[in-house]
């Protein structure tokens, strides 16, 4: 079979509306109006309609060979910027020889945060799929196609969405009913140990135990003595992990070293830190129980599943951050993990996922079945069809590489 050698790259930015959704932050002074720029993410704005950005990229090979991939959480401005930087060094290159393109495109980031590295990558995995005509979970030896999910709702809010600790209890309960056994709370920007402690004690005795419970503070709670203090709120709550909880960024593990020996609940760190040799330091240092792994964070499906054999290695689960279909294929090729996470519900607004789907493919609340599983596309190549025209009547900035 003649090789494909990469002979054009396309990298297209187009935009979407959400309803009800608006831009959140950790500032105070921003949610003021105080001049800041939001550092924190979208959630719940009854009302209001948010314009999001994404950026899709296309890799086409001298055999005709195309892959394709369309950014989920990773298309921001920083990383659409190192995937420009990153396209014109793959021209020429084999697509199908990812390792060396993983290391190449990995020293040519290691200054910068690696954020732009896997739309590639995930698109030469695309490629190879349909160029064999077999999913991606297959080459990576996939051995499941249905995949227990977690419904992670967004940031608790004061709009009147999840905005008290009742209004997480019931939209659990709503999650419960729609067929999910795992529910996942993130908590309020303001980072109130107690407000927080409250919160996952009365979700719990909401859902009793019908429900793993995890807790995701994104970094939010102020110091280390506020994350022992929702720590035993966890241990009492027999939380299935504690993730990301204080403002070190999820970054140190000296810190959170000393965190886990004052709780009996897994600590999952490592979402904030890129690549398999920091994840590697982080775990053996003693800061994490489980890793983290995404394939738009962690250098694409290559870097993905070199942290999820570090995880085996070690004998510690692996949990893969967001969703998407590279994520799925990813998770069913893992022995070591959990939960596929359908990242980020609300009782109110949708996921702010792009609409760019001509296949029936969603990540939105109601894509489990009765049993609280998704399933993993079957299609070549990703398993899944892109909805082109709308992608290109939505279009603000093109860049080719030929």
């Amino acid at each position: 079979m003649a090789a494909s050698l990469i002979s054009r790259i396309e990298i297209r930015e187009f935009t979407f509306d959400v309803a009800n959704i608006g831009v959140e932050s950790n500032s105070d002074d921003a949610r003021k109006g105080g001049g800041g720029t939001p550092g924190g993410a979208v959630g719940y704005a009854p009302g209001q309609t948010a314009t999001m950005t994404r950026y899709a990229v296309v890799i086409e090979a001298s055999d005709g060979c195309r892959g394709e991939y369309v950014t989920h959480y990773v298309g921001t401005k920083s990383a659409h910027a190192q995937s420009l930087m990153l396209a014109p060094m793959l021209l020429g290159r084999d697509a199908e020889a990812r390792e060396g393109l993983y290391d190449d495109m990995k020293r040519e980031l290691r200054q910068y945060d690696h954020m732009g590295h896997g739309p590639l990558d995930i698109a030469l995995w695309d490629l190879a799929g349909k160029k064999y005509r077999t999913p991606v979970s297959r080459l990576l030896g996939g051995y499941r196609n249905r995949l227990p999910a977690y419904a992670s709702t967004y940031h608790g809010d004061r709009n009147g969405g999840l905005d008290s600790k009742e209004a997480f209890a019931e939209f659990a309960l709503q999650c419960r009913q729609i067929g999910y056994r795992a529910y996942k709370i993130h908590g309020w920007h303001e980072g109130n140990a107690r407000e927080e402690a409250a919160c996952l004690s009365h979700v719990r005795g909401a859902v009793g135990d019908t429900m793993e419970l995890m807790v995701d503070y994104a970094c939010e709670l102020r110091t280390l003595a506020d994350a022992i203090y929702v720590g035993h709120a966890c241990d009492e709550t027999k939380c299935f992990w504690y993730e990301d909880p204080f403002r070190d960024g999820g970054a140190s593990a000296h810190a959170h070293r000393i965190l886990r020996q004052k709780i009996r609940t897994p600590l999952l760190l490592t979402e904030h830190i890129r690549g398999v040799e920091p994840k590697a330091d982080f775990v053996l240092a003693g800061g994490t129980d489980f890793l983290r792994s995404d394939p738009e964070y962690d250098m694409g499906i290559t870097g993905a599943m070199k942290i999820a054999h570090l995880a085996e290695a070690l004998g510690v689960d692996c949990e893969v951050h967001a969703s998407g279909p590279a994520h799925r294929a990813v998770m069913s090729a893992m022995r070591n993990t959990n939960y596929y996470e359908v990242a980020l519900v609300g009782p109110d607004c949708p996921n702010a996922i792009p609409p760019v789907y001509a296949c029936g493919y969603s990540d939105q609340l109601d894509c489990v079945d009765a049993d609280g599983c998704v399933t993993v596309p079957e299609g070549p190549g990703l398993g899944v069809t892109y909805d082109w025209e709308y992608i290109e009547a939505n279009t603000t900035s093109l860049q080719t590489f030929s």
